[in-house]
């Protein structure tokens, strides 16, 4: 798989930037059928950097309604959490 088949996009929310000024981990959201080697392959290649750990999350949607009532379903989405080695980090801004 090519590196941009496999991130989507960084994921930045509160959570994920105290884990990545703290831990050193940095949440991005992949593509349904991306294997941990793929996304570690794809972060190394993209962010010239190294890898040590890759975890992987699989989210469904949510239920929600409309304001007429109709229900409906948010998008289901994959999340991996990549661990840099020490001393390694994303500039993402």
């Amino acid at each position: 798989m090519n590196a941009h088949n496999v991130l989507k996009m960084v994921r930045l929310t509160e959570k994920a930037t105290k884990a990545s000024s703290e831990l050193g981990q940095y949440t991005f959201e992949i593509t349904s059928g991306a294997t941990k080697g793929a996304v570690r392959l794809a972060v190394e290649q993209t962010f010239k950097v190294k890898v040590t750990r890759v975890n992987i999350q699989n989210y469904r949607g949510k239920n929600k309604r409309g304001r007429s009532g109709q229900p409906s379903v948010t998008s289901d989405y994959r999340k991996a959490i990549v661990t840099l080695k020490a001393g390694d980090k994303i500039e993402l801004v």
